[in-house]
C-alpha cells in the first residue's frame, strides 16, 4: 500500500486541534497527541455540563418560585397546579424573575393560581 502523504489536509486537522488547546499548559498544548487527548476530553465535560447547567437552572428557578409562593400562602406544586387549571401559560423562568424583581406581578399570579 503506498504511503499518504497528507500535506495540506493533514496540517489544517492538526492546526485546528492544536488552536482549540489553546491555553493548556505544558505538552497538552504544544504535543498533537496530548493535545487531541485533552481536547477530546474537554469536550466531552462540555457536551456534559451544557445538559447539567439546564438542570441547574430549572433547579434554582423552582427554589425562587417556591420562596416567593410560600410568602403568598401556597406551596410550589400548588401554586403551578392552580397556574395550569387558570391556563396562565408561565414558564417557570419567567415565573422566577416576576418573583424577584417583580413580587406585586408574582402576587397577582399567586391569587389568579389560587383562584383557580
Amino acid at each position: 500500500m503506498p504511503r499518504v502523504r497528507r500535506g495540506f489536509k493533514g496540517r489544517r486537522r492538526r492546526n485546528k486541534v492544536l488552536k482549540m488547546a489553546k491555553g493548556y499548559v505544558g505538552g497538552r498544548r504544544k504535543l498533537f497527541r496530548s493535545a487531541v487527548e485533552t481536547v477530546e476530553r474537554a469536550m466531552g465535560y462540555a457536551y456534559r455540563d451544557r445538559k447539567a447547567k439546564k438542570r441547574d437552572f430549572r433547579k434554582l428557578w423552582i427554589v425562587r418560585i417556591n420562596a416567593a409562593a410560600r410568602e403568598q400562602g401556597l406551596s410550589y406544586s400548588r401554586l403551578i397546579d392552580g397556574l395550569n387549571k387558570a391556563s396562565v401559560a408561565l414558564d417557570r423562568k419567567v415565573l422566577a424573575e416576576l418573583a424577584v424583581s417583580d413580587p406585586a406581578g408574582f402576587a397577582a399570579v399567586a391569587q389568579m393560581a389560587k383562584s383557580a
